[in-house]
């Protein structure tokens, strides 16, 4: 017989530890569990659904999975097709978890004969392995354990995009086993991973600047440079995660030189973290090329969308020609040019804007910057309402003292009341003089508080005047008042009516 025993029995032992990976998913299957209609539910599915749920969660970087995350995903992932509640898919979630990761807490294990060793063997497996715990709330996490991982790779090629997030979870398993030298073989790999992404995004780069030439081609490019940029973000956040494991290694192994071994391990993971820090640089700077790329580029190919579309448009003959070469009815006429008119404009100013705040600038007119992070615009101009509308009830609490039994008062009258009673340092701000020149310019106002809405500038004030009066006017008198040396007011006289029908 020319065909030789040993090479077909060869690594027998590992071939079988690789099938028996499956073995879970077979043990599932093999439950005969039925939904709420009477069917039997396909175990065998859900449990590799459930490792891809898995494996999905470890490449975004998510580690908190448990039951409640796997059930909540099924049940979604459902979608009718199983007659379960999501009480039902949590059981079968529990289920699984416990077929993948015994409750027993040995690993999973199979026993065969091995025809290479003439010996009965065992072989152990883990496919699921607890993670962190949310003590307070009792949940246990889980991830992919490493012949987790390997099961998911059998089921699928996965040499493209998700190659380098592989490398990256598979070196961590790596020097979490102290298998330095496979490390430094697969840090090579990952920084072939990281050339061909970089050969992928300069192709990339070039197809935007060529083909796009539509929306639609435009919106998938526009998907597909962000899904490139959300991975590299992953992807660089476990480069920081894996320098840092790298790093405590390697300050944990120096502290332990006591023989050869611990200097040629120390050794090793000096080039690891060398080696790994370049690969690191190289896809950072891949990372801010694929930010230029999202911005730049496609900005740049989104204005030539445009500007092509502005000259494959002719103005004259599409517009013009079919307007006067025809004889078009004046309806269809306005119908035509329509959407080429402008929209109706209305310029208004407000008070609030010419006493605005300037902008104050340097000698070499530039805008002077704040030294310290400051809100953003939309949380300032909240904060700025809020204070004015504080203001604005104050100096009401006040007009109602100055009042009394009286539903009539000047500006003149109010500040000398306010100079009398201890009020005069407000007389020194400009809100103060903002509360008469807007309800002027709104004059006469309808004070109704049936419909409380405290976003309103005057909300708070308003609540305050709605039992000295329903309408509230605001006239200018005679004279111009010198309130203080900053401030220069034209009298005007406050007035409060019960009676609608005056406005």
């Amino acid at each position: 017989m020319d065909i030789s025993v040993k090479n077909v029995t060869e690594n027998y032992g590992e071939r079988i530890q690789r099938l028996a990976l499956f073995d879970p998913l077979y043990k599932l299957q093999n439950k005969n569990s039925k939904d709420n209609s009477g069917n039997i539910i396909d175990y065998f599915s859900l449990g590799l659904l459930s490792l891809l749920f898995f494996f999905e969660n470890m490449l975004i970087r998510n580690k908190k999975t448990g039951v409640k995350e796997l059930a909540s995903f099924l049940y979604e992932l459902n979608g009718g097709e199983i007659d379960l509640n999501y009480e039902g898919f949590e059981k079968a979630a529990r289920t699984i978890i416990e077929t993948f990761r015994p409750p027993t807490g040995k690993r999973n294990s199979k026993e065969f004969y091995n025809w290479e060793t003439r010996k009965k063997e065992t072989v152990q497996y883990s496919i699921l392995k607890a993670d962190r715990a949310d003590l307070e709330t009792n949940t246990q996490y889980y991830i992919l354990d490493e012949q987790g991982l390997e099961l998911i790779f059998a089921t699928k090629e996965y040499f493209n995009e998700f190659q380098l997030s592989i490398n990256q979870l598979v070196l961590r398993k790596q020097l979490e086993k102290g298998e330095f030298v496979g490390a430094l073989r697969q840090i090579d790999e990952m920084s072939l991973d990281v050339k061909n992404l970089q050969d992928r995004i300069v192709r990339i780069k070039h197809e935007v600047n060529r083909n796009i030439v539509s929306t639609e081609t435009y919106e998938r490019y526009k998907s597909i440079i962000e899904d490139i940029n959300m991975r590299l973000h992953r992807e660089d956040e476990e480069f920081d995660e894996l320098q840092s494991f790298v790093k405590e290694t390697k300050e944990k192994v120096g502290n332990e030189l006591t023989n050869d071994k611990d200097i040629k391990a120390y050794e090793l993971i000096i080039q690891i973290d060398k080696e790994l820090g370049q690969v690191h640089y190289d896809h950072r700077l891949l990372f801010k090329e694929s930010i230029v790329l999202k911005t730049a580029a496609l900005q740049a190919a989104q204005e030539a969308l445009y500007y092509v579309g502005i000259d494959s448009f002719n103005f004259d003959q599409e517009i013009v020609s079919r307007l006067f070469s025809s004889p078009l009815p004046l309806n269809a006429a306005r119908t035509l040019i329509e959407p080429f008119m402008y929209l109706e404009r209305h310029e208004s100013w407000s008070p609030l804007t010419v006493f605005a705040k300037q902008r104050i600038e340097n000698r070499n007119k530039q805008e002077k910057a704040q030294d310290f992070l400051s809100l953003e615009e939309e949380e300032e101009i909240k904060q700025g309402m809020k204070i004015q509308r504080e203001n604005f009830k104050f100096i009401t609490e006040i007009l109602l003292k100055a009042l009394g039994d009286s539903y009539e008062i000047g500006i003149s009258e109010m500040v000398e009341y306010m100079r009398e009673n201890g009020y005069g340092d407000i007389l020194d701000y400009r809100n103060f003089y903002d509360f008469w020149i807007i309800l002027h310019q709104r004059s006469p106002v309808v004070i109704d508080t049936g419909e409380k809405n405290e976003e309103l500038l005057f909300g708070e004030a308003f609540d305050l005047l709605v039992n000295k009066g329903k309408v509230l006017y605001v006239e200018e008198a005679q004279g111009i008042l010198k309130v203080t040396e900053r401030f220069t007011i034209k009298n005007m006289r406050l007035r409060l009516e019960d009676n609608y029908a005056s406005i």
